[in-house]
């Protein structure tokens, strides 16, 4: 949250930016029609109120004060000020969060419309509500804005079977989210962990489902710098800030991931991992 702020901040010095913020609020007395004809009186747009009412799809509510409707309508009522925006780039923080369905999907229909002449930065901590919208995906922390590699999961099996048939060696590590593929570069990894049968990547402080199991990602991993450091974990020693010792016959090792993440590091592999490491 901090770092969106921290973006949104400075974005708001230039004057190509339209920014909408988080939580901001619309003229609560107005109906929804009057609100309409009302923006399209300052920004001097050609469109009718009419065929805006049935393009925002809101014909039904342009009698109903935008203090009455659901706080799903309300946000997106709220919203739909972004569509009257002259600047050539549109700043929208967490636009999903309080929409319903129904909403979503008219809001999107929206921003898919208005990116036809307009660039969209939506900043957003969920990374759900970045694929449904978004054509390119980055994650932002300390060291700046990195790529997301997505792609539709039919995709992703076209690919595999043509990389297959040449026999190419993969080097990004397969992940899932709902229908959705993502890719990560080795480097990119933290650490990895099996819980409850399910093998889980972390990555940046959030964690993503693979279908590989543990032995397998090892043998992928292993000259890429990753050392199974545990019969449920293996850890990327590019990571690696500290080994903690709890006692003689326990350890962990402390992760330079921002988080603060600590993972466990069995006995058997402590001398392993000093003769990796040359210490």
């Amino acid at each position: 949250m901090k770092r969106k702020q921290l973006l949104m901040n400075q974005l708001a010095d230039h004057s190509q930016y339209y920014l909408f913020r988080a939580g901001q609020n619309e003229y609560m007395r107005l109906t929804v029609e009057e609100l309409v004809t009302f923006l399209i009186h300052v920004t001097e747009r050609n469109e009718s109120v009419a065929f805006l009412l049935d393009y925002f799809a809101l014909r039904e509510e342009r009698k109903v004060k935008v203090k009455n409707l659901s706080p799903s309508k309300r946000m997106y009522v709220t919203l739909l000020r972004v569509f009257f925006a002259h600047q050539p780039t549109v700043v929208l923080e967490e636009p999903y969060f309080y929409l319903e369905e129904e909403e979503r999907r008219h809001f999107i229909r929206i921003l898919d419309d208005l990116s036809q002449e307009k660039q969209i930065l939506i900043l957003t901590s969920n990374l759900e509500d970045a694929m449904i919208s978004c054509a390119a995906i980055y994650r932002l922390n300390e060291l700046g804005f990195h790529p997301l590699d997505i792609r539709d999961s039919e995709e992703d099996k076209q690919e595999e079977q043509e990389q297959d048939r040449a026999n190419i060696t993969l080097q990004k590590i397969h992940t899932k989210r709902n229908d959705k593929v993502i890719l990560f570069d080795p480097p990119e990894i933290d650490y990895i962990e099996s819980v409850d049968g399910s093998i889980l990547v972390h990555v940046g402080g959030e964690n993503y489902v693979c279908a590989l199991t543990l032995t397998e990602l090892e043998k992928r991993l292993l000259n890429f710098g990753f050392f199974r450091c545990h019969r449920s974990y293996i850890v990327n020693l590019q990571k690696v800030r500290e080994i903690i010792t709890w006692t003689k016959n326990s350890y962990s090792l402390r992760l330079n991931t921002g988080k603060d993440a600590v993972v466990p590091l069995s006995r058997s592999k402590l001398q392993e991992l000093k003769a990796l490491l040359n210490i």
